[in-house]
């Protein structure tokens, strides 16, 4: 009698997890038209919808060169790419629906590769920064002066500025 209790909690708590954060990587064959990609980025969604999922961002897919070639075969064809639509979606997903988005995935003749990863709901794309300062540059020696002339030189250190410095990459 306990058994069947602790089976029953045990299946209401599976039916009560939480969705988790998802985030699929894929690249979509170049023989794509352009004007078909949003069409298939579309279809992505969709399919992610069908499965009980929610969007949280995405990216439209880009051509990018590959930094190899990948081979895929469909209906018995190898095909070989060197260029592919690379896209990516952030969603909401129920962790045992992500099995039934990898199978679907692997069937698609349009999808060369796809990575699927946990991940967190906040926004981790790095974003670049380049911050020159004149200062920091040594010059280089002029003509007439020697390597010992320029060795003991010493380039004086502002413990303010270098603060201020490791203040704004960390808040980067």
């Amino acid at each position: 009698m306990q058994e069947t209790k602790n089976k029953a909690s045990s299946k209401d708590e599976a039916e009560l997890v939480d969705p988790r954060v998802y985030e699929v990587g894929y690249l979509l064959v170049p023989t794509i038209s352009e004007g078909d990609v949003p069409a298939e980025h579309g279809n992505l969604k969709e399919l992610i919808s069908s499965l009980g999922g929610q969007m949280i961002s995405d990216e439209m897919p880009v051509m990018i060169n590959l930094a190899y070639s990948m081979l895929k075969v469909v209906s018995n064809v190898r095909s070989k790419f060197d260029k592919a639509y690379f896209g990516w979606t952030k969603f909401y997903l129920d962790p045992e629906q992500t099995t039934i988005l990898k199978k679907k995935l692997e069937q698609d003749p349009k999808i060369i590769r796809f990575l699927i990863i946990k991940t967190v709901k906040e926004n981790t794309i790095a974003s670049k920064r380049f911050v020159q300062r004149e200062g920091l540059r040594r010059k280089a020696p002029g003509v007439g002066e020697s390597k010992k002339e320029e060795e003991g030189e010493a380039i004086p250190i502002n413990k303010e500025e270098i603060d201020k410095e490791i203040d704004a990459m960390i808040e980067a």
